[in-house]
């Protein structure tokens, strides 16, 4: 999967996305910059296609990917992957909004959709 690279090293990217990804969940939305909310799409919508299996092998990618969450993997298979049944995919929504003050990054809210 191609992934854009965020100006940082392989580990604090992985750890950056994750944390992203917990607070997208737990929370419902965050405000980033606009390119880091695209890459962590992707993720938050693949841990609620997790949810969506149910499975324990799902449940353990969740968790190794969450690191060891608990709050966030159960929030993801209980209220999450029910709420998103009968949808197949786009669970999130960005919306652009403006540019940082400091160094004029684009920036965007990154939201779970309502049904």
């Amino acid at each position: 999967m191609a992934y854009r690279k965020l100006g940082v090293d392989n580990k604090h990217r992985r750890s950056m996305l994750a944390n992203l990804t917990k607070e997208v969940i737990v929370n419902g939305k965050i405000e980033t910059t606009e390119t880091r909310a695209k890459e962590v799409r992707k993720f938050v919508d693949k841990m609620i296609t997790y949810g969506k299996n149910g499975d324990l092998v799902s449940r353990r990618k969740a968790l190794a990917f969450l690191q060891n969450d608990d709050a966030a993997v159960k929030k993801v298979f209980n209220e999450l992957a029910p709420k998103y049944a009968k949808r197949n995919g786009g669970y999130t929504r960005i919306i652009k909004t403006a540019e940082r003050r400091g160094d004029n990054s684009l920036m965007a809210v990154i939201e779970l959709v309502e049904e």
